[in-house]
């Protein structure tokens, strides 16, 4: 049966959901696509800069050519656009309120730590909200956890804490201790299944990182410069932003998404012309990419 075939009986659908039906590969799936003059493809969330050592400039867009296409994509017939349109918005809704619960739990779980402990750590530390949650495209599609393969619900709270050079560094081990604990009963518990992923640094540490010298600065100054405060010292969270602005961190960060732009621009293109295999190898990184999970640093 032939996609508009599939598509005129089964009405408009993610992707994923076509390309399961079809039994196709999935970079043929997306090619007929976005070429067919019978078919169109709603995108839905958003694009965002992520860091990857394997690409130009280490800038490329996310989610990748083949994740937006299979996740974040709603494909149709023309016949069909009110329908399809109709899907597309109640899956981003759906994103939204899946991003926001975990948002909320996020904030709730370093209250909860924050609020128990001496007053120097609440004056003297930030929690910040980082990742996919931040973008307000967050999933529930479960996964395994890293270092013990626990399947957790989606996608982590990734979550830096940032904390004033006065701290003693007895509090600061106490929130860590503090923090693994949760992080394990959070893994384990049949409730939450969720993923934590936190990191602490002092804010000297986040003067070297706005050198943005490294990759590794480079991914520390796009978290701390987008994320969200969740609990603690707003007067520290806003030493950090203030940090980050005058090193020109929101800037270079423009900068690298307007290329990352360009090149995701390019591969569409080449990718949907097929004009040569040399060239379409050329662009398949963007395609398929590994794992789509921020490290912190």
């Amino acid at each position: 049966m032939s996609l508009t075939e599939l598509l005129a009986e089964h009405g408009p659908m993610t992707g994923a959901a076509l390309q399961e039906r079809a039994g196709l590969d999935i970079l043929p799936l997306w090619q007929q696509c976005r070429t067919s003059p019978e078919i169109e493809c709603h995108r839905f969330g958003r694009r965002y800069l992520r860091l990857d050592r394997d690409v130009e400039g280490y800038a490329r867009l996310s989610p990748s050519i083949r994740r937006e296409f299979q996740t974040y994509t709603v494909v149709g017939l023309a016949t069909q656009r009110d329908q399809a349109i109709a899907h597309t918005a109640a899956l981003q809704e759906n994103i939204v309120r899946i991003s926001d619960a975990k948002l909320t739990l996020a904030r709730r779980v370093m209250a909860d730590i924050m609020a128990r402990m001496e007053n120097d750590v609440l004056e003297k530390s930030c929690a910040i909200m980082a990742g996919d949650v931040v973008y307000h495209m967050a999933h529930t599609v479960p996964r395994p956890e890293s270092s013990t393969g626990t399947m957790v619900r989606g996608s982590d709270l990734d979550i830096i804490i940032v904390t004033d050079d006065t701290l003693d560094a007895h509090y600061s081990d106490e929130l860590d201790a503090s923090i693994y604990n949760k992080k394990h009963f959070m893994l384990v518990h049949p409730d939450y299944r969720e993923e934590i992923d936190y990191i602490i640094k002092p804010m000297a540490r986040v003067h070297e990182q706005a050198a943005f010298d490294t990759f590794e600065h480079m991914v520390a100054c796009k978290i701390l410069h987008e994320g969200e405060l969740l609990f603690g010292s707003p007067w520290l969270f806003d030493e950090v932003k203030k940090r980050m602005r005058e090193a020109g961190v929101p800037a270079k960060i423009d900068a690298m998404i307007q290329m990352a732009s360009r090149f995701r621009k390019a591969a569409e293109h080449a990718l949907q012309m097929a004009d040569s295999e040399q060239e379409q190898q050329a662009h398949l990184h963007l395609f398929y990419t590994r794992e789509e999970g921020d490290e912190i640093y």
